[in-house]
């Protein structure tokens, strides 16, 4: 009888109440940890053979005898023999050439492009800015072929340089975007005050807008270098020598002959390809995140 009446006493249920939470926040956790481990494991498998490939020689590869996920005679082969030969040289500084007029190219025209959509306002600004993100929902199989018949008529098929403007029409929209979400997000007052005192619409975009959107800038960056580093279907299409051809075609192209795949030098090899990109990101990923999610709240 008095654990009942106990029981309905609002200050006993409250008391009880942080313990039920606390319980279910707990389950809760280990859920998430639950879930999270799955996915990590899954999504690490991939990386994992891959270097466990490359310290493998090709004799132990195609013995196809162990187990594939342990090594039995370790080798840096793969890796040496590759940083040795020109032609992955070749790929690695074409990679960077056209990579970094990328970025450049992107963020000049991204962060003009969305100073003027998100903070002067003029007529179809709203529409303009929709329908330059539209543009990058298009896939590239939908692209490359009236795009390979510009180049071509333009004469830069099979040139390096010639990545650079296809890979802008990946890039350009969704930095663009980024850069809008961004800028609309700074209070309206910084561009007011500039303005009472004087200021061009360049000064506030290079003194103010540039200093505090700097996390929308990062995170544009990123993902142009992302663009300019990892496409393969443009490349694959329109580069077919090896003095022009960059790291995510040369491998493919050079270490496979008819049936014969390299498999412990296109390991090794994807695996320095990919280093790049990874480090940026694991450096970079708190600034990353902030300007995704920047044009989630504005004011």
């Amino acid at each position: 009888m008095s654990t009942t009446t106990l029981a309905g006493v609002p200050g006993v249920r409250a008391a009880r109440r942080p313990g039920r939470l606390a319980r279910d926040r707990k389950w809760a956790l280990w859920g998430s940890y639950a879930a999270l481990s799955v996915f990590v494991v899954f999504f690490l498998i991939p990386p994992f053979h891959m270097l466990v490939t490359s310290f493998k020689g090709s004799a132990e590869v195609s013995s196809m005898v162990g187990n594939p996920w342990l090594v039995t005679h370790p080798t840096l082969a793969n890796y040496i023999e590759l940083l040795q030969a020109p032609n992955f040289r070749r790929f690695f500084w074409n990679s960077i050439k056209v990579t970094s007029s990328v970025v450049v190219v992107t963020m000049c025209i991204s962060v003009l492009a969305a100073f003027s959509l998100a903070r002067m306002k003029f007529w179809g600004s709203s529409v303009l800015a929709t329908g330059i993100f539209l543009t990058y929902l298009v896939p590239e199989s939908l692209l490359f072929i009236p795009l390979f018949q510009i180049v071509s008529a333009l004469g830069l098929t099979n040139n390096a340089w010639a990545m650079v403007p296809l890979y802008l029409t990946l890039s350009v929209p969704f930095c663009t975007w980024i850069m809008i979400g961004y800028f609309a997000s700074i209070p309206k007052e910084l561009d007011e005050a500039a303005l009472i005192d004087g200021a061009s619409w360049m000064q506030m975009l290079f003194r103010i807008f540039i200093p505090v959107a700097m996390p929308g800038i990062i995170a544009a960056t990123i993902f142009a270098f992302t663009v300019g580093w990892g496409t393969f279907l443009y490349p694959m299409a329109y580069l077919y020598s090896s003095d022009q051809m960059v790291l995510t075609v040369g491998i493919v192209s050079d270490l496979i002959r008819a049936d014969v795949f390299q498999w412990g030098k296109i390991m090794a090899g994807s695996l320095m390809a990919a280093a790049p990109p990874v480090i940026i990101y694991a450096f970079l990923m708190d600034y990353y995140i902030a300007g995704l999610t920047a044009g989630a709240t504005k004011g």
